[in-house]
């Protein structure tokens, strides 16, 4: 049975910086409010003129370069992003062309919001699975900033920008174990962006929209039960997970899963201090910060997991 296996990580942070004493001259707020309800200090900010895709390319050739593949072995492409360069075309196929490929592979996006990334992870996993690609990279890419309203203090608060990427190369040794992946579009009214092409965008362009409360309660249930879910498919106890690697949108969020899993904050990877909310691009960012520093080692059992408008939730179980 072939299998997909991570073989190389890679992210990337533009320069600019959005601290919480920023935010204090912006908005009615405090560094002390934003710590204690969020966790967050500082948020990463594209430069005028830096695209998603720019940054997709950044962590994709990290990730190619800590995978020893060369671009040209890469026969997909799959870009998790919200914030994409164009309507049209991909920024899946833009970051194609930056990173020199001509092999013509497969090159798309997938939109699950903050969710993405475990999407399109499932994605391409299953190509490698159905022997219809070899070497994927499965990119999240984020210019959250350039859609958040800054007179919205509840709201402006958690949004950076980053990149984070995975090199998946099939294999004859279990990697990605198993994923899930959910949805339910009832709840589009809690968590969406007010415009877009075909309902008509305002002239400043579409902004995020979010109702906090309501989707953290239904952030923790969710999550919570897809725990559960992942655990019972492999047949796992709590205890033969090593890492949790969550979606950084919220330390609550994330304490709250902890505890779902009997896992202490030692053994879950947190980056939402230094990176704020960077939506599909937060997993990759997190799990390539681990890997570097050395705390996540081959052979380990990681789990991930995320929440995201639509609302849409994921999992993956993932042998490093």
């Amino acid at each position: 049975m072939t299998h997909a296996r991570v073989v190389g990580t890679g992210s990337y942070l533009p320069s600019g910086l959005l601290t919480n004493a920023d935010l204090e001259k912006l908005v009615d707020t405090t560094d002390q409010w934003i710590v204690e309800r969020t966790g967050i200090r500082e948020r990463h900010v594209a430069a005028q003129g830096e695209l998603t895709s720019d940054l997709a390319a950044h962590a994709a050739r990290r990730a190619l370069d800590a995978a020893g593949v060369v671009p040209a072995s890469v026969d997909l492409i799959v870009v998790a992003t919200t914030t994409p360069d164009r309507v049209f075309p991909g920024t899946a196929c833009i970051v194609q062309a930056k990173l020199g490929i001509a092999n013509a592979c497969a090159a798309f996006d997938i939109q699950a919001v903050c969710s993405g990334f475990i999407y399109a992870l499932a994605t391409a996993t299953n190509f490698i699975k159905a022997r219809q690609a070899r070497t994927a990279l499965v990119i999240g890419a984020e210019t959250l900033t350039r859609i958040t309203d800054y007179g919205d203090r509840g709201n402006c608060i958690l949004w950076g920008d980053g990149a984070g990427a995975v090199v998946l190369a099939a294999s004859d040794a279990p990697g990605v174990i198993s994923t899930h992946l959910h949805a339910d579009g009832r709840y589009e009214a809690l968590l969406y962006t007010d415009g877009g092409p075909s309902s008509g965008s305002p002239d400043a362009g579409p902004k995020v929209r979010m109702q906090g409360n309501a989707v953290f309660k239904m952030a923790v249930n969710t999550l919570d039960a897809i725990v559960d879910e992942t655990l019972a498919a492999n047949g796992l106890a709590k205890t033969d997970v090593d890492w949790l690697v969550p979606h950084q949108a919220n330390i609550r969020i994330i304490q709250a899963t902890a505890k779902k899993l009997g896992m202490g904050m030692e053994r879950v990877v947190l980056t939402v201090d230094r990176h704020g909310n960077t939506s599909a691009a937060s997993i990759p960012l997190a799990l390539d910060t681990a890997v570097r520093d050395g705390r996540i080692r081959p052979g380990q059992t990681l789990l991930m997991e995320a929440f995201g408008g639509g609302f849409t939730w994921g999992s993956a179980l993932v042998r490093y």
